[in-house]
């Protein structure tokens, strides 16, 4: 009898083993850098201002769309080419800000976190401006590796909180052609608070 509970526990312990494993989502490979295109030309000072948050998808998207709220970026652009980010969002009711620095890379357009040993976890993390006309829209790439992890995503700017179709119809594309899936997008839901007070 001891042996039939024996083997009893271990047909358990594999099950919730691998219910376990199952109930673990793998993550979307991140394309390799040379796959995401760059602005061509990247003007640094026609690019800083107040972005919208229009659009996002990504590897690790989670919200359901009608509870994420529009959020906003601010670049400002510094004497050394780089940005400082910061960004207003509405969490528990209340304005939650974050700073970031973009440091520029070699290409124009393409930059990397500052002070990225202040960030605990985060081993890489680039940003690359795919598409932007300066005054309407914007697509952004972010590519962070975080404790062995790889997340991507890509965001669509807008100057206003509103966009043409056609715009986002080329941000879903674009976002497909990373090999994400309807799942992984999510068009934030406009709001008033705190991203207007900027």
């Amino acid at each position: 009898m001891s042996v039939g509970l024996l083997w009893l526990g271990f047909t358990l312990l594999g099950a919730l083993h691998t219910q376990a494993q199952s109930s673990t989502p793998r993550l979307l490979r991140a394309p390799p850098l040379y796959r995401i295109p760059l602005q061509p030309n990247f003007q640094a000072d026609q690019f800083q201002g107040k972005w919208y948050v229009v659009g996002v998808a990504g590897n690790a998207i989670k919200e359901e769309q009608d509870q994420f709220k529009m959020y906003t970026s601010n670049y400002e652009l510094k004497e050394d080419g780089s940005y400082n980010v910061t960004s207003t969002r509405l969490r528990d009711e209340r304005c939650d800000y974050w700073i970031r620095t973009f440091v520029p890379s070699s290409r124009p357009g393409q930059f990397t976190l500052g002070n990225i040993r202040s960030y605990p976890g985060i081993r890489s993390y680039t940003v690359r401006v795919v598409n932007t006309d300066y005054n309407q829209f914007a697509i952004v790439y972010f590519k962070k590796t975080q404790r062995r992890q790889g997340y991507f995503k890509t965001t669509l700017y807008g100057r206003t909180k509103e966009l043409t179709p056609e715009v986002k119809e080329n941000f879903i594309n674009f976002a497909k052609s990373l090999g994400l899936t309807d799942d992984h997008i999510v068009f934030p839901v406009p709001i008033d608070r705190c991203i207007d007070d900027q």
